[in-house]
């Protein structure tokens, strides 16, 4: 059993990079074994003072659109993901969709809430 589950948003700017922000945010404020990574502060490090940290806990990349930025990030530190979620393969033929890289709307919102529950089962096989 892990003490703590890590989820790294992506950090992109587009629609989907804002769901995958809050949607790691909210899942977050939900559960007390979950903690963030700010993906701007793991790339620019280039002296690896994250890296300890980033090998602490299990991480999940919470990936925004299909260029999957943050496992290659993660990658490209030699950090290995414990799971990775596709914001827009799993929104791909939903009804509702994020249209605005800035702000949600009613129907964003739902977005978030079904990354959420997609968070929450990904960290369910992992905890």
């Amino acid at each position: 059993m892990v003490d703590k589950i890590a989820l790294a948003p992506c950090n992109g700017m587009s629609p989907n990079g804002l769901v995958s922000r809050v949607a790691v945010g909210d899942c977050r404020n939900e559960n007390e074994n979950v903690i963030s990574i700010c993906m701007g502060s793991t790339s620019a490090d280039i002296d690896g003072r994250n890296d300890g940290m980033l090998r602490k806990y299990p991480i999940v990349a919470v990936n925004g659109c299909p260029n999957g930025c943050v496992n290659k990030i993660l990658e490209n530190k030699g950090i290995d993901v414990a799971g990775t979620v596709a914001v827009n393969e799993i929104l791909e033929g939903l009804e509702v969709s994020a249209r605005d890289p800035f702000r949600l709307d009613s129907e964003a919102e739902e977005c978030v809430e079904i990354i959420v529950e997609e968070l929450n089962k990904t960290i369910g096989k992992i905890v």
